[in-house]
């Protein structure tokens, strides 16, 4: 959702961002649960998981909680289906090839119970492990947990598609203490959106507590296009009027919580000033440290050298020193020189850099988590 609204929790059944070594995928792919015969490439075809269902949970005591779950074209759905590639380091994983993505979790994709960290451990191994776009054969040069990190980014990518409160709140449909909707009025709206049905869950006291987004998907996981459908499987549950659709509280709490998010810095990543986008002064940095890089789809994703080469296994982090610039800029140097980025986009460091590029810290926002 975006930053100072109200939010529904969410997360998704199968996902992927687009991979840095993923395999490209034919454009004729047919789309899962679509296809007439067995189609050849794995990696490019969801099958049997193909209608993918996006979850968004609204939890009003406490105010967390998301879930997701693949289902097979006719409704059925398989889970922990490769216990050897199970994770229990995901928030590791993740602070280490998609700080950004783990910054935008810490805020929309929450635990109930306040373990994040399990509750995405069971949701990739429940879930993750059952894409099979997402095994290590569909990576070149895989490096493990590349797939948790695809099944991440694309959570969110779609996420941020399915702006539910907002849509809901435009039609005059607010969480309220008092007032009460009817389905007809809630569907009515997010099928509008979708294109398709939205399926509206309910708890056994009428409140409402989960939206059901169906998909399938026009080639992988990683990379593919997700295309709405309409849903298989179980029906709303809520009843045709009567519904309530309460303000969030923290746990524990007998009144409404504050549902505000700040839109503030939640990690930064280096980049050079030229190429920054921000109309704010950055913040700066100063003094000595080693860069760590940070790749989309690695796990362990490496350093930097003296002379400026990224450097995955072998060798030592090199000594940085930052001097604060205009405009909350800053410049680079190693052992070898002044840092500087080339006309081919590579940094070097070296004593024949007359002067160095100029460098800023983007931050990443709930907007902009990568």
């Amino acid at each position: 959702m975006h930053s100072g609204k109200s939010i529904f929790s969410a997360s998704l059944a199968v996902s992927g961002a687009l991979a840095a070594n993923s395999l490209l995928c034919p454009s004729d792919v047919p789309q899962s649960c679509h296809n007439t015969t067995a189609f050849a490439n794995a990696c490019c075809f969801s099958a049997p998981g193909g209608q993918i269902l996006q979850t968004q949970f609204w939890d009003s005591n406490p105010a967390t909680g998301p879930d997701d779950s693949p289902e097979n074209c006719d409704g059925t759905y398989e889970q922990f289906c490769a216990p050897e590639r199970e994770y229990t380091n995901i928030t590791a994983i993740l602070a280490a090839a998609s700080p950004c993505s783990l910054k935008y979790m810490d805020t929309f994709w929450k635990d109930q119970n306040g373990n994040d960290e399990s509750f995405w451990e069971h949701e990739f191994n429940k879930h993750g492990t059952c894409m099979n776009t997402l095994e290590p054969t569909c990576y070149p040069g895989y490096t493990p947990g590349q797939e948790v990190v695809d099944y991440v980014k694309k959570t969110i990518q779609v996420f941020k598609t399915l702006p539910s409160y907002e849509w809901l709140k435009k039609a005059g449909i607010v969480p309220s203490e008092t007032v009460t909707y009817t389905l007809d009025q809630i569907q009515t709206v997010l099928t509008a959106h979708h294109g398709h049905n939205v399926i509206v869950n309910c708890n056994k006291n009428k409140e409402l507590n989960e939206l059901w987004y169906h998909f399938n998907v026009k080639g992988s996981i990683q990379t593919g296009v997700f295309v709405p459908v309409d849903p298989v499987g179980s029906p709303s549950s809520c009843p045709k009027e009567g519904i309530k659709y309460l303000p969030k509280k923290k746990a524990g709490a007998t009144t409404p919580a504050a549902t505000t998010t700040a839109a503030s810095t939640l990690s930064t990543v280096l980049t050079s000033a030229a190429d920054s986008t921000s109309t704010a002064n950055p913040p700066s940095i100063s003094g000595k440290g080693h860069l760590f890089a940070a790749s989309s789809g690695v796990s362990s994703p490496g350093f930097l050298v003296s002379g400026g080469t990224w450097y995955r296994g072998g060798g030592t982090p090199a000594t940085f020193t930052a001097t604060p610039a205009a405009g909350g800029s800053f410049t680079l140097t190693s052992s070898k020189g002044n840092c500087a980025v080339q006309e081919n986009g590579s940094l070097l460091c070296a004593s024949s850099v007359v002067a160095g590029s100029s460098f800023v810290l983007r931050r990443c926002v709930l907007d902009d988590f990568e």
